[in-house]
């Protein structure tokens, strides 16, 4: 019996690290996908010596981008919306069944980390719908 309980604790921490991991990488992927933030835009425009109206037309094309992905998202935004929901309760859940395995000391670390992952997802998500992600309703780069 005390075995079985091991092996359900290493498949339990095992799913949370792998989580976080899945987490990560589709941040940066986000990240790295989403349209240039304004620091990214400004580089590049100073590595191609862009001129003034270089620079506006730039500008006026992401800015175009943006409204067409807040468009084509806008239908599925709800759904997107729900599944969040659903993968925030899942989270939570998984996390308070992890917590019972772990004493008071190791419990309030545990909070900690927790705490800090959904403040790093939540601003990842914030990034991401103010650069014109799915169903955006931000001002995109530059605009805030």
């Amino acid at each position: 019996m005390q075995r079985s309980k091991w092996y359900a604790l290493l498949f339990l921490l095992g799913a949370f690290v792998a989580g976080a991991a899945v987490g990560v990488a589709g941040d940066r992927t986000l990240e790295r996908r989403g349209p240039p933030h304004r620091g990214g835009l400004d580089r590049m425009a100073r590595e191609l010596d862009l001129t003034a109206a270089q620079r506006a037309a730039f500008d006026s094309i992401l800015e175009n981008r943006r409204t067409q992905m807040r468009q084509l998202f806008a239908p599925i935004r709800p759904q997107l919306d729900s599944l969040t929901a659903l993968s925030d309760k899942m989270r939570d859940s998984t996390h308070e069944q992890l917590k019972r395995v772990l004493n008071p000391e190791q419990q309030v670390k545990f909070d900690k980390m927790h705490e800090e992952a959904k403040k790093r997802a939540a601003e990842a998500r914030k990034r991401f719908d103010m650069n014109g992600g799915p169903g955006s309703h931000g001002p995109g780069p530059g605009k805030r």
